[in-house]
């Protein structure tokens, strides 16, 4: 008979702020056959758990080991009162893919990136960036707080859990300000007008957007991919040759902007209920 376990390979980990995490070698009747790293969650806190890294073996593939490792990662969760776990799935790895979605892990965002040239974007005629004014900037970041909250409440996030997430990084952006090192806070302006905000910061040899939003009464007028262009320049006048972002599940229309900008999708973040 064939029995797939998990055994720790390390104590339990412990940090100051309540976080766990623990490093498993996923066996086979004692045999190794791959490894497997579970961890609360670095934002969301001790309520949510993540499969950091699951491995099996090329040999053992197929056959039913990742599967069984993953049910066993779900209870040392709940034995660690979580009450959701979380996982990461690369755009190409098709076989994790259908096992996460088997298992019924549901999409809750994903992450997506473009390859740039060395040439900025022009924007359309009429439209142009500008930086972002000290008056502009505290309500905006405020507006941000419920925005950014809602969108990880109605994607499975605990309301308290995104509640705090979301206070606490807009503590940061505040205390960051206007002059944060590496990061461009703009506003698109057409015919003089503002239509919409962008967030963009630089990470290592990537430029990530954080936050861009076409102001409701402008919404369906071309002002997202005005926005996503000026982001491009950005970037490359930075001399960043990637840009990233993630879109969460169910926002359709951005969606299809980045895929028709040429945005491929890089990897899955899936989430699914312990209770």
């Amino acid at each position: 008979m064939m029995t797939t376990t998990l055994r720790p390979i390390e104590p339990l980990q412990r940090g100051a702020d309540g976080a766990l995490s623990r490093h498993y070698k996923v066996c086979v009747n004692s045999r190794p056959v791959g490894a497997i790293h579970l961890a609360t969650h670095p934002t969301f806190g001790p309520s949510i758990a993540r499969i950091q890294d699951l491995r099996i073996e090329e040999p053992d593939r197929r056959r039913g080991r990742g599967t069984v490792a993953a049910l066993a990662a779900e209870e040392v969760a709940r034995g660690w009162g979580c009450g959701q776990l979380e996982i990461r799935v690369p755009a190409d790895a098709g076989p994790a893919l259908r096992l996460a979605t088997l298992l019924g892990y549901v999409h809750r965002n994903r992450g997506m990136e473009k390859p740039l040239g060395v040439t900025a974007p022009v924007l359309p005629a009429g439209s142009r960036g500008r930086p972002m004014t000290e008056a502009e900037f505290g309500p905006w970041a405020e507006r941000g707080i419920e925005e950014y909250a809602r969108d990880w409440s109605d994607r499975g996030v605990p309301e308290a859990a995104a509640r705090a997430r979301s206070e606490r990084d807009n503590a940061q952006l505040v205390e960051r300000g206007l002059a944060t090192e590496k990061a461009l806070f703009s506003v698109l302006e057409h015919e003089g007008v503002r239509v919409g905000v962008l967030w963009v910061e630089f990470v290592d040899d990537t430029a990530w957007v954080y936050d861009v939003e076409t102001e409701e009464a402008f919404r369906g007028r071309g002002h997202g991919r005005s926005l996503m262009l000026l982001a491009e320049a950005q970037a490359i006048a930075s001399g960043r040759r990637v840009l990233c972002l993630n879109v969460f599940a169910g926002n359709t229309p951005a969606e299809r902007l980045y895929e028709s900008l040429g945005y491929t999708t890089v990897g899955y973040s899936m989430y699914k209920s312990l209770l």
